[in-house]
């Protein structure tokens, strides 16, 4: 189930929501380091991330399902957002260079249906980076935060997912170490440093980079042979076209060699 759009906007106007924001832009863009002459795309409510890249890509939009809602983005210049079907995308096939899909996957009643949908409109070679929640952090266990709403995921199960929509994963990060809480906002980059350094298990949320699969391998099964037996006897229920064995037998005259001093019998007239 979706989050409101105005209250996913509320989170991130909040102190809380602006370190979220600078913690996760920081992993966000040193994955997407470069998108020069790229069309971006953001999935979701990815506008918070993706301001960095409208100055360097070629085109930079956002798409917002409509359980969701959707808001003006950017808030100067011609709005670049839209409200969609996050199952049917209104983009042409391969359009789209790179993709961010952020507060979606955990909410969307069809995950697997979702990527592949963002598989179609990525260009060959195209990277999608995921965010979602972490199944054994702090932020998945509080409704306070909207990575608290929806289903969280671990490591396995996103590479699942990935691979069912024809992605192959390529890169992890987590991100959000500190607990969702006012208190931590002064210590949350350095509580960021140690966490990541120390690759300790209680991140907030997970960032997936995965590239496009073309090509699917289909595993190759060995056909087994089946002798096939034939029958040795005619059963009883053939049709009656057929000759039993017993019929042939007795049309068959038989001739035999009399024994010596004996004449063979007369044959029926």
């Amino acid at each position: 189930m979706y989050l409101d759009v105005v209250d996913l906007r509320n989170f991130y106007a909040q102190p809380l929501g602006v370190m979220t924001r600078r913690l996760l832009g920081r992993v966000i863009r040193r994955r997407f380091h470069d998108v020069t002459g790229m069309a971006v795309l953001g999935l979701g409510y990815a506008t918070p991330y993706l301001g960095v890249f409208q100055d360097e890509a070629e085109r930079c939009i956002a798409m917002m399902p409509a359980a969701q809602g959707v808001v003006r983005w950017p808030p100067e210049g011609p709005p670049a957002t839209a409200l969609v079907d996050e199952m049917l995308l209104p983009l042409p096939t391969a359009s789209m260079d790179r993709v961010i899909v952020v507060h979606a996957l955990e909410m969307t009643s069809d995950a697997e249906d979702m990527l592949r949908e963002v598989w179609r409109v990525l260009s060959p070679g195209g990277r999608l980076l995921a965010v979602v929640p972490n199944r054994r952090g702090v932020w998945a266990r509080l409704d306070t935060t909207p990575f608290g709403n929806g289903r969280p995921f671990s490591r396995g199960q996103v590479v699942s997912l990935l691979r069912e929509a024809l992605f192959t994963p390529v890169g992890w990060d987590e991100a959000l170490y500190a607990p969702p809480s006012r208190w931590f906002l002064r210590t949350a980059v350095a509580v960021e440093r140690i966490g990541g350094r120390l690759s300790l298990p209680f991140a907030g949320a997970l960032v997936v980079e995965a590239t496009k699969q073309l090509y699917r391998p289909v595993p190759v099964r060995r056909t087994r042979l089946v002798p096939v037996l034939e029958p040795a006897l005619v059963p009883g229920g053939a049709s009656a076209g057929r000759v039993s064995v017993s019929q042939k037998a007795s049309s068959v005259t038989c001739t035999s060699t009399p024994p010596a001093g004996e004449q063979a019998p007369p044959s029926a007239p």
